[in-house]
């Protein structure tokens, strides 16, 4: 888990219930959202693979992040570990017929797939990257659908949404429904894999 104080609501991966398994989380102390969405701080590795190697000590059998960015750690991460690491929903591109992506900021990211960001400055990317005390649900499921209506409009050719931003998936039935697209996220993705295993 990043290190933040924002709201978790049922949906986003910091909340037990979004899980349909147990769930044991650690927090990296120092991996604030702008350190790792604009600075892809390499310092923060190490911090990444300590924890999740003590998570693995403590008996998890796969291990997931909070922050799609964090696909710049998934091969170090699973090199250090015996077991799955599932860093990111944009593991599931690859799979995908004609994706398209939803980030908290489109910026620093390349996808090789259309990619539309949250609005600069909105209410929901405010909250995420500056790390705020509250969330208003209903802004923030406005700016998720009107940055999915953004990538359709743009990119009509896709078929499948991916949210990267793990705080995103309370909002996916909305971006469904306005979007007429099957919306992928990291709880579809590890969920899928979870049961793959059993």
């Amino acid at each position: 888990m990043l290190d933040t104080q924002f709201p978790r609501v049922v949906g986003d991966v910091g909340h037990p219930a979004s899980w349909r398994m147990p769930v044991l989380y650690r927090v990296v102390r120092g991996a604030s959202p702008m350190r790792v969405v604009h600075g892809g701080d390499p310092a923060l590795l190490q911090p990444f693979v300590d924890a999740a190697l003590a998570l693995q000590a403590e008996g998890v059998r796969a291990l997931t992040t909070s922050c799609g960015f964090l696909l710049r750690f998934q091969d170090a991460l699973q090199s250090a570990l015996d077991i799955p690491v599932w860093t990111s929903s944009l593991l599931a591109l690859p799979a995908l017929v004609r994706p398209g992506v939803i980030t908290v900021d489109a910026t620093p990211l390349d996808v090789g797939v259309p990619l539309e960001g949250l609005a600069p400055g909105c209410s929901l990317q405010r909250t995420l990257l500056e790390d705020l005390p509250t969330l208003d649900e209903h802004a923030a499921e406005a700016d998720t659908v009107a940055a999915a209506l953004r990538l359709v409009a743009r990119h009509p050719e896709v078929e499948h949404v991916v949210l990267e931003c793990t705080n995103l998936p309370p909002y996916a039935a909305a971006v469904a429904r306005a979007t007429g697209r099957p919306v992928h996220h990291l709880m579809t993705f590890v969920h899928e894999r979870w049961e793959a295993m059993q």
